[in-house]
């Protein structure tokens, strides 16, 4: 969904955006978005908008059309430079035009230019996108909707203040002049079980009595806080499922759009037998951002730590959680990378400390955002033998090059296993969700209230557990029919993942109608097998959502293929403009263009360009120039414009990391966060106590009576030593009381500490101590607990 608080007048006064009216259409685990904006040109002059924004990594738009007064053009989808020519001469003749283009660096950014708005006129510019939608660790399926647009990228060009720059101006969030509604109707092949959010909604309406349909709208009166989060779920989710999608009637039979399409989903269900296996091996790297903008706060509201802050505080967690026999090293970046060992270090006590020592210096104080450079030197180093390389990734900003990352991770992806972490409200989505898609892993976003321990915690399990792996997938279909698989081949999946493969239905069957599908694969090297059918003659009319899909999965190979090649892989360009303009969803080098004649007439005077302003929710995440854009938004007419060379590319710089010779260097050297207005943290409040237990664990898994750890508890040391067992060892009492008072009073932070405390345990079995039931029992007195023996695991 696209956002902005309308157009610019001469007075620097937003031309209000009246209304934003948005449909959403799920389907099991895709989902259609539709949203239209109304906007009004109250100055005296004809305008000419542009609008620079994000839309889901994921996404793929499919249709762009715009209503002036009672005439609708729908936009067509063409070569990207021709689609700009053609934009241009409409303009230079007079006429409204509209383009809309992704950018050459991110498949999550959008340009919008509304050309030649007549004084007094009205425009209604809608857009249509389908997406996936992401898993959460708890099963539920996320659609995020951006209902306050925090700007996110600077083009690159002629610097700050000229007229070819995405200026962004901001309009405090909650004070918008504009309604939003939304409805959203779900269908499932499974029973739908509750819809949540993160914003009131009126109550779920179910549409019949299986409950595979319901309908679910936004309540009046939305402030623009925050962004839209629609939280699905499904009975039976881990149920293989396959939707074949009718073919576009108008489409020649044989063609992607002419043939009919299934989507396969694989959401994999653990055993709990599985679940707790746990491996000691691995190569562990946490690559860390350390840019300027780490030292903002992690939300709005009271209290916010610094992201830096809970970066230490994670990483501090991830040492004290990692298996002993393993290896691992700590990156630092910005425009600069700094590594802590020159390489992966065997994890011991002393490198523990080493490690830990250096997380407490850990500063936002590396300038920029540039994630290239580190992952370069990462896949540059050797594998080590059986220390299979896990890679967690974790930044709150966007890199120009976001591409180019992308396909180095795919490049290694057989070396290793890529998390990836989107810290705050500002974390592009092609990137975090696309490093973890090539490299194998998951993808984690932390925003609002979020902590970001638990979510990195439950990516850590998700590398120590055993994988799915041997993935293969089998059509069955009856003679005369054939199925092309769409997408790239599955190589793993873990728990919590799930992964959707597209499929091309080509051919038809004199008899048979029914065709299946057998998913074969092995888990903690137990073969399992899935079979399910599906009809080969499906409901006409589905909206077309798989087949848009499937579309953008080939696209995205093929652009992915194209660039690997060099760009002189012949024929790759011209086949995913073909499939582009075919299937009418968007890619790299195409853009929709439509254009639209006046009552015949051309429009009079001279244009004036507008760049749009947004709603801001991270008003502190932005730089200082940034966030006066207002004050230096250009009136340039379009006669200036047209002597200007036409630029091919957009180039993005990184809205809040700027690098060396960017943003830094022209802001006083007040702030030590690389030019940001961040409130200073609170004074250093006293550890938390869960954290502080944490620091004291010794990497075997083993606590040590000392007072630091008495005080945790709230007790003296002489009142911890006491009651100690006689024949028990006082680092096993000291471990023990540990683990009951993590059962006894820390529940709740369970996902956190269970790694930790199952090294405990294993450390305390290794000792081969006879009075443990002793020990928990005294414990239990001692704390005013009572934690059963089994519940700790010993």
């Amino acid at each position: 969904m696209v956002n902005c608080c309308g157009l610019v007048t001469v007075k620097k006064e937003p031309v209000p955006l009246k209304s934003i009216a948005v449909e959403v259409s799920v389907q099991g685990h895709v989902a259609t978005v539709s949203s239209t904006l109304q906007y009004e040109n109250q100055e005296e002059s004809p305008l000419e908008a542009i609008f620079v924004f994000p839309l889901p990594g994921e996404a793929a738009v499919c249709r762009f059309s715009a209503k002036i007064g009672q005439s609708e053009v729908v936009a067509e989808v063409q070569e990207k430079q021709k689609a700009q020519e053609q934009y241009e001469d409409a303009l230079s003749s007079g006429l409204q035009a509209f383009l809309l283009e992704e950018s050459d660096e991110s498949p999550d950014v959008f340009k919008l230019s509304v050309g030649s708005l007549p004084p007094g006129e009205k425009a209604s510019v809608s857009l249509d996108y389908v997406t996936e939608l992401a898993v959460q660790a708890d099963d539920g399926l996320r659609l995020c909707l951006p209902a306050v647009l925090n700007p996110r990228y600077q083009p690159q060009g002629s610097g700050i203040g000229s007229g070819s720059s995405a200026l962004v101006s901001s309009v405090p969030a909650g004070s918008v002049p504009y309604s939003l509604s939304l409805s959203a109707r779900v269908s499932s092949p499974h029973p739908i079980s509750r819809v949540e959010s993160n914003c009131p909604l009126d109550p779920l309406n179910y549409l019949n009595t299986e409950k595979t349909q319901a309908m679910v709208s936004l309540a009046a009166g939305h402030q623009f806080d925050r962004d839209v989060e629609l939280l699905l779920y499904y009975q039976d989710t881990h149920q293989p499922t396959a939707i074949v999608e009718a073919a576009q009637t108008s489409a020649k039979p044989g063609s992607l759009m002419g043939d009919p399409m299934v989507m396969l989903s694989m959401y994999p269900e653990f055993p709990k037998d599985v679940m707790s296996l746990m491996t000691s091996h691995g190569e562990f790297l946490f690559v860390m951002d350390r840019s300027g903008s780490m030292s903002c706060p992690m939300h709005n509201g009271s209290g916010a730590q610094d992201r830096i802050g809970s970066a230490r505080d994670t990483l501090l967690l991830l040492l004290k959680s990692l298996p002993m026999g393993c290896y691992f090293n700590i990156i630092g970046f910005g425009s600069r990378y700094k590594s802590f060992f020159p390489k992966s270090v065997e994890y011991s006590q002393k490198t523990m400390n080493e490690a830990l020592q250096k997380v407490k210096a850990m500063r936002a104080d590396l300038g920029g955002t540039e994630i290239l450079q580190p992952l370069k030197h990462i896949y540059s180093q050797p594998c080590l033998p059986d220390q299979p390389r896990q890679l967690f990734l974790f930044t709150d900003g966007e890199v120009r090059n976001t591409k180019e990352v992308l396909d180095l991770v795919k490049a290694n992806a057989s070396s290793h296993r890529c998390f990836s972490f989107g810290i705050g409200e500002g974390a592009s989505s092609a990137l975090i969700s696309g490093v973890a898609k090539q490299g194998g892993g998951h993808a984690q976003f932390i925003t609002g209230q979020d902590r970001m321990q638990p979510k990195v915690m439950q990516s850590l399990r998700f590398a120590l557990q055993p994988a799915v792996v041997d993935i293969s997938v089998k059509w069955n279909v009856p003679k005369g029919v054939s199925v092309t698989t769409l997408s790239p081949p599955i190589r793993m999946l873990f728990q919590g993942q799930r992964a959707l493969l597209y499929a091309q239905i080509t051919g038809e069957s004199s008899g048979d109608t029914e065709g299946s599908v057998t998913v074969e694969y092995s888990l903690a090297e137990q073969p399992v097998e899935n079979q399910l059918s599906f009809s080969l003659k499906p409901a006409e009319d589905t909206g077309l959502t798989v087949h848009r899909l499937g579309a953008r999965t080939l696209i995205r190979c093929m652009e992915m293929e194209e660039r690997q090649g060099g760009g002189e892989k012949k024929g790759v360009k011209e086949k995913v403009v073909e499939l582009s303009v075919q299937s009418g969803v968007s890619s790299a080098f195409t853009a929709f263009i439509a254009v639209h004649k006046v009552d015949g007439k051309a429009v009079q005077g001279p244009m004036l360009c507008r760049q749009v302003p947004t709603p801001m929710l991270l008003q502190s995440s932005m730089p200082r120039r940034m966030a006066c854009g207002a004050a230096m938004n250009r009136s340039m007419p379009r006669s200036v414009l047209h002597r200007a060379p036409k630029p091919i590319k957009m180039n993005f710089e990184v809205q809040a990391d700027m690098g060396p010779r960017g943003l830094r260097s022209k802001i006083s050297k007040k702030s030590k966060s690389e030019g940001f207005d961040c409130p200073a943290p609170a004074s250093n409040p006293a550890m938390d106590p869960l954290l502080q237990l944490i620091s004291l664990q010794k990497a075997s898994g083993s606590w040590v009576l000392e007072a630091a750890l008495a005080e945790v508890l709230g007790k003296t040391e002489e009142e911890v030593a006491k009651p100690k067992p006689a024949p028990v060892d006082q680092e096993v009492w000291a471990t023990v009381l540990a683990l009951v008072w993590l059962y006894g009073f820390k529940m709740e932070d369970q996902e956190e500490w269970q790694f930790l405390a199952m090294k405990a345990v294993s450390w305390i079995q290794a000792q081969k101590v006879a009075s443990v039931s002793e020990c928990v029992q005294a414990g239990n007195t001692l704390l005013g607990c009572q934690v059963q023996k089994e519940t700790l695991g010993l």
